[in-house]
């Protein structure tokens, strides 16, 4: 046993200054690191799928510029167009159905079923549109109002599945409007304008963003008149949700003069929502695309106002709110995605292991010196025992030979400059020994 364990001291301290096996076990080390940082700070997916709404709505539009945008930078965007908001919540919640990240209206979603989402950031204001043909209310005066006036009539009040139908819902019952208080049909955006055309409809209910090139459609229909929210305040009151938001003439089209007049209308904000256990890198990448994105969109929005975070009904992932507060890190300021992702994660990795090691560093002199004294400890006694049975003449091999190994171990003993003083000191007493065993072997030949 002691023999083996003498063998490998041996080979250990002829390899211990190898190139090779330097090489070989910084290898192992970079491996073994790299497999650490795999399963406990996984790397961002490099594909993605985004649930947006109809393709002619601003979710789509706002989905196919973010989607050029993660494409320069490595990342695949897939778009899913769904019939609206409560779809995507619906595909978000699934775990089987592949979906990503979702856009979701303000004010649609209860929050207490769904409690593993988050939201990114709010990216925009959505403004309720009520379309209305002046002939529907000649008495009163041809105008709309308040929403009570829409007892009995003819309204569109969304597609399943949709945030404006959820929305409608809601401001309608605050209204005091029950379903048999009016005509409503259930109607994708195109075709409630067709119906519209056809005298078929008195009124239209569209939540979206002024930059929706839906709207256009709309604003270029003869006789339509947008509502002013004369009760705006109120709405925001019992619904705080909702923001109200004031339109200045024209400012939807200067050549169609729409509005006609300014007018106030209620908002929500539509918002970028995703899984909590989101990468921190992509959120940060979102972000960063977002604000890119967002700096064209200038109808109601004030620069700089979003992406947000108020105004949201799922809790702000924690990485979004450092970056709306802070803005990137300072790896994602001045380097590649990509690499700063790779810098991140070894971060992550290292400095706790620096944090670790650093203190037991400290005590790798003492450790040594201990190491070093318990070996110098077994020598002596060693050393003890040779003397003691020196006298003893049936012992003397024995003696000569135990104290030869020793010698021949304590000549391959290497030590530090501030330890050589105990190195020295032990080869004299060794050198003591040897020189009373020949004394004593002589004298009594």
């Amino acid at each position: 046993m002691a023999k083996k364990k003498r063998a490998d001291m041996d080979f250990l301290r002829k390899n211990l200054y190898n190139p090779l096996a330097i090489g070989v076990a910084i290898l192992v080390l970079v491996a073994m690191l790299f497999a650490v940082l795999w399963i406990l700070v996984p790397p961002p997916p490099r594909s993605i799928e985004l649930a947006t709404g109809f393709p002619t709505g601003l979710y789509h539009k706002f989905g196919e510029k973010l989607q050029a945008q993660l494409s320069d930078e490595g990342v695949s965007l897939k778009l899913r167009a769904t019939g609206g908001t409560r779809d995507n919540l619906a595909l978000l919640e699934d775990p089987n159905s592949g979906v990503d990240f979702a856009m979701v209206q303000g004010g649609v979603a209860d929050i207490s079923k769904y409690p593993n989402l988050v939201s990114i950031a709010g990216v925009f204001y959505e403004p309720v549109w009520v379309w209305y043909k002046e002939s529907s209310f000649k008495a009163d005066g041809g105008r709309l109002n308040l929403l009570s006036q829409l007892k009995g009539k003819r309204v569109s009040i969304g597609n399943e599945g949709s945030g404006t139908l959820a929305l409608a819902n809601e401001l309608l019952r605050v209204s005091g409007l029950g379903e048999d208080s009016f005509r409503a049909e259930k109607l994708k955006p195109d075709q409630a304008l067709e119906k519209f055309k056809n005298g078929e409809l008195d009124a239209i209910f569209l939540v979206s963003s002024p930059e929706a090139p839906i709207l256009k459609k709309f604003y270029e229909t003869q006789n339509i008149r947008l509502m002013s929210f004369e009760q705006a305040d109120a709405y925001v009151h019992h619904l705080p949700y909702l923001s109200k938001v004031n339109i200045p003439r024209g400012v939807m089209s200067i050549a169609y003069d729409l509005p006609r007049q300014d007018i106030q209308v209620l908002a929500v904000t539509a918002t970028l929502v995703g899984k909590d256990d989101v990468s921190p890198a992509l959120v940060t990448l979102l972000l960063g695309d977002t604000y890119d994105i967002l700096k064209s969109y200038s109808y109601l929005q004030k620069p700089g106002e979003f992406p947000s975070g108020s105004g949201l009904d799922f809790p702000l992932h924690v990485d979004a709110e450092i970056y709306l507060k802070d803005g990137p890190s300072l790896l994602h300021r001045h380097l590649p995605f990509w690499t700063a992702v790779w810098i991140g994660r070894f971060a992550k990795i290292v400095i706790p292991l620096l944090v670790i090691l650093i203190p037991l560093f400290t005590y790798i002199p003492a450790a040594k010196n201990l190491y070093l004294r318990l070996k110098l400890s077994r020598v002596y006694e060693e050393l003890k025992v040779i003397e003691k049975n020196a006298s003893n003449p049936d012992l003397k091999e024995v003696n000569l030979r135990d104290l030869a190994d020793i010698e021949r171990r304590v000549g391959n003993i290497q030590v530090s400059m501030l330890d050589a003083k105990e190195l020295y000191d032990l080869k004299g007493h060794v050198g003591e020994t040897r020189g009373r065993l020949d004394s004593l072997y002589r004298e009594k030949k």
